[in-house]
């Protein structure tokens, strides 16, 4: 093979494996959202404003989901010791298909002193699809039990979702116009950048594809 054969095919194939990462790229959007929570507690009323973060990671196929607070959202009029509160919730999905999801989290790792707002652990739980296409991921209610007794906590600001992704269903094809779910994990930051660059050497790499054959029709036609 000759050496302009050679550069030609090495071009070709860097050019393709470009387009193969752009392709596999998740459509994802991540955002922390402010959720204002109504609660019900055993000595009243009471609410607070959490941000919610949601994330996802395909497993399989299903997705595993994890619930963050970052801000308590109730709090105890006597000290809760370690261990003594256990938090739970649902996460709502939108979109191709509308199931809400139970998520779960440790008990409290610390006392939690009195009237102090109580930290909530991490909560998961696991999606599987039953349709592929765009969902879309929102807190739900929030049910925080302590001592025997049971706190409800209800979004009562009508929260926006805290994610939106492709998802494909168990056995499906990936969803049309969007990523693959392979990495499900929404990128925040930098990454985000590090993802519109791929995306423009992607476009490049493929201008490329177009550009290698063109050349090598041309020097065909050239010596024919």
């Amino acid at each position: 093979m000759s050496d302009r054969k050679r550069s030609t095919a090495l071009a070709l194939a860097s050019a393709l494996a470009g387009s193969a990462v752009l392709l596999a790229a998740p459509a994802a959007h991540a955002a922390v959202v402010d959720v204002a929570y109504d609660c019900k507690t055993p000595i009243g009323d009471k609410s607070a404003i959490s941000p919610i973060e949601i994330k996802a990671v395909k497993d399989g196929e299903a997705y595993k989901l994890t619930m963050s607070f970052q801000k308590g959202v109730s709090s105890s009029p006597i000290e809760l010791g370690k261990g003594a509160m256990s938090p739970s919730a649902v996460i709502l999905v939108g979109g191709a298909e509308k199931v809400s999801v139970p998520v779960s989290g440790p008990p409290n790792p610390e006392a939690v002193p009195a009237d102090t707002p109580i930290k909530i652990t991490d909560l998961s739980g696991t999606y599987t699809p039953k349709k592929s296409g765009k969902a879309t991921f929102t807190a739900g209610v929030l049910t925080i039990k302590a001592m025997g007794t049971t706190t409800t906590c209800t979004p009562g600001n009508s929260p926006g979702p805290s994610l939106e992704l492709d998802v494909t269903a168990a056995g499906g094809a990936a969803p049309s116009g969007g990523g693959s779910g392979e990495e499900t994990l929404p990128q925040t930051g930098p990454t985000d950048s590090a993802l519109a660059l791929g995306t423009l050497g992607g476009t490049v790499l493929l201008s490329g594809v177009a550009g290698v054959l063109w050349l090598t029709r041309r020097g065909q036609r050239a010596r024919s």
